[in-house]
């Protein structure tokens, strides 16, 4: 049992304080109000918080499989305590029973932690936002929405539906990326075995032969040699450009060309605006699904967009909505949105169902994005061993030419 500070306003409305225990703070609200008292505010006494700090330290050793948290805990965790509200527990003790479950003892830690914030008075939705790390502007805006329309349970189950939806999508994209950046990598690593060790022991051979090499063989002798020589020199002046490359693109200026330049790739472009349209299209579904305000939706697909020039156009479209513009309309002056979206929510707009208009929009890109990671998966697989072959055969090639000169004079 836990010690409770409360203080309330009887019938009369004379101010009534007090302590006593209960199990939790809803326990104790509902106690209380069974005897016409109208509590105002309720906190854990000082001295039982403190008593429970240790908790997350006794016994708890051992028990966990890892030390930082994943996406899947956050995926598990919103699933279960939606299931939870839903069913009718209160949401103490749904924290306190999923607390239990989690393999991860930072994550234990944070939801220990916003239990005892609940319990001392706090929402949930303030509990969450002490731990930005974990829980997103997202988590937080649609918690807040659903704590004030008293639809908790429902408005976590969309977020939940979401995330999925956008884990799975990033799976995909790992996925399909995966069997194409193995052979680039096994690509390279062939390249290199054959200028820093095999091409060197071809020109010993050749230099025993006495006669002029063929031009391909000379060039090919002439990059081993270079490579073979300066191979460390090379090679740290490569890390070091790639430093400050990385080191530049972390810089506002530089993350803003680098978004600009992978938008307007060639063979990247179409793919990664599908992407950004898809994500906005499903995160501006689910928010407005949950009740969130147009404006707080878009502030929050702004922020989970992680190109610069994408967030510069969302901003955008933010602004003009808050000086009264309907949404379709910046949209479409944007030019990063197709004709057929900009119509769409338009219609969506004028007939009051703007969030079903961006769920099917969401549901068309979602799968026009995933026919084009196949597509791209299926044509990057052949250029890449077009690629193994020309390079490498041509290096092999270039290797063998001597010895087939060779061979031709010796018949002659």
């Amino acid at each position: 049992m836990k010690k409770f500070v409360f203080t309330a306003r009887n019938q009369s409305g004379k101010l009534v304080t007090g302590s006593e225990e209960a199990e939790n703070s809803d326990t104790l609200v509902n106690r209380l109000q069974l005897r016409g008292l109208l509590v105002t505010n309720i906190k854990l006494q000082p001295e039982s918080a403190a008593s429970l700090q240790p908790a997350v330290k006794v016994g708890a050793k051992g028990k966990f499989r890892r030390y930082r948290v994943k996406e899947e805990d956050l995926l598990i965790f919103g699933r279960q305590l939606s299931t939870a509200l839903g069913a009718g527990v209160p949401l103490l003790k749904s924290l306190n029973i999923i607390m239990r479950q989690v393999p991860s003892q930072r994550f234990y830690e944070v939801i220990n932690a916003i239990t005892h914030d609940i319990e001392s008075g706090f929402s949930f939705r303030d509990a969450i936002a002490k731990h930005p790390k974990l829980f997103s502007s997202l988590w937080i805006n649609i918690v807040e929405t659903g704590e004030a329309s008293g639809s908790l349970p429902v408005v976590l189950e969309r977020l939940v539906t979401y995330l999925e939806a956008r884990a799975a999508s990033k799976r995909k994209i790992v996925s399909a990326s995966l069997y194409p950046l193995i052979l680039f990598i096994v690509a390279l690593i062939a390249i290199a075995v054959f200028l820093c060790l095999i091409i060197p022991k071809f020109a010993t051979i050749f230099a025993g032969f006495g006669k002029k090499l063929p031009l391909p063989t000379l060039a090919l002798l002439k990059v081993s040699n270079l490579f073979s020589k300066n191979f460390l020199l090379l090679f740290l002046g490569i890390s070091v450009t790639v430093f400050l490359l990385v080191k530049y693109i972390k810089t506002h200026a530089g993350k803003m060309q680098f978004d600009s330049f992978v938008l307007k790739a060639w063979g990247l472009s179409e793919f990664l605006r599908l992407a950004e349209i898809e994500k906005f299209c499903s995160g501006m579904a689910t928010l407005l699904e949950a009740g969130v305000p147009i404006l707080f939706a878009l502030e929050i697909a702004e922020r989970s967009s992680g190109n610069l020039v994408v967030q510069d156009i969302i901003r955008n479209i933010k602004d003009n909505v808050r000086e009264g513009k309907p949404l379709a309309m910046p949209m479409e002056e944007s030019g990063f949105f197709p004709a057929m979206i900009t119509q769409m929510v338009n219609i969506g707009e004028e007939i009051g169902e703007l969030d079903k208009m961006f769920k099917k929009i969401s549901a068309f890109y979602s799968e026009l994005l995933e026919t084009k990671i196949a597509r791209l998966t299926t044509l990057f697989e052949p250029l890449m061993l077009i690629f193994m072959g020309v390079v490498i055969g041509g290096m092999v090639i270039a290797m063998f030419l001597p010895i087939f000169e060779m061979a031709n004079i010796g018949t002659k």
